[in-house]
């Protein structure tokens, strides 16, 4: 017949318990901040087999640095297409923001990725969030391409920046004329002013982008 277990073999089993507990909280502590730096040194450097390694030992996709930039905003603004398409494949979130507003389609857009652009606006990515658009970022460097995909997926071509400038003032300021060619023919309103006033011809006359202000100039007359 089975003897019914002690009070001391039964307080034993708790101190094993409660020492085997101790043990993993202790040693999983540093792994898991270990690892965390891992991920973030990986996708850094684009090191694209760590980073899947890691992702799929447990780190989330969506883990952030410490300005809140997501794995999948790291591997946008680097034009590490292979690994967006991968952490968008293990449902990264491509409508994440940093603190400072900025989201991967608008890293893409800063630089003029044009697939990586177009692989997050397939996944969903928000072209009209609020602040500084991906248009915007786009205008501002002179992405003319990139630009039109913008627009073809509904984006805003009046939507203002917090400066209170459009993607025509933008275009018009950075001396970007095939972009504000575009922008035009897509009916962008030139007669709109910023915080300060200032046209987009205004604009392009002050940084003496002489061939865009005359352009500016040319259509509003004919209109």
């Amino acid at each position: 017949m089975r003897r019914p277990p002690t009070s001391s073999s039964f307080s034993l089993k708790l101190k094993i318990n409660s020492i085997i507990s101790i043990y993993f909280l202790f040693f999983s502590l540093p792994v898991y901040a270990g690892a965390y730096e891992d991920i973030l040194i990986a996708v850094q450097n684009d090191d694209n087999v760590a980073v899947i390694d890691l992702i799929h030992r447990g780190m989330d996709v969506n883990t952030t640095d410490r300005s809140g930039s997501s794995l999948l905003m790291t591997a946008a603004r680097n034009g590490n297409q292979p690994l967006v398409t991968l952490l968008l494949a293990n449902r990264a979130n491509p409508k994440h923001q940093n603190q400072y507003g900025d989201s991967a389609l608008a890293l893409a857009s800063l630089k003029g990725y044009f697939a990586i652009a177009d692989l997050l606006l397939a996944a969903g990515a928000d072209v009209n969030p609020e602040g500084w658009a991906p248009l915007h970022y786009a205008a501002f460097s002179g992405h003319t391409k990139l630009a039109a995909l913008l627009l073809s997926h509904g984006a805003k071509i009046d939507a203002r920046a917090p400066n209170g400038q459009t993607a025509l003032m933008l275009a018009a300021k950075n001396g970007k004329l095939e972009l504000v060619h575009l922008l035009l023919n897509a009916r962008a309103d030139m007669n709109l002013t910023d915080l300060n006033g200032k046209s987009a011809q205004r604009l392009a006359e002050q940084q003496r982008n002489s061939d865009i202000a005359d352009y500016l100039r040319k259509m509003d007359a004919t209109n």
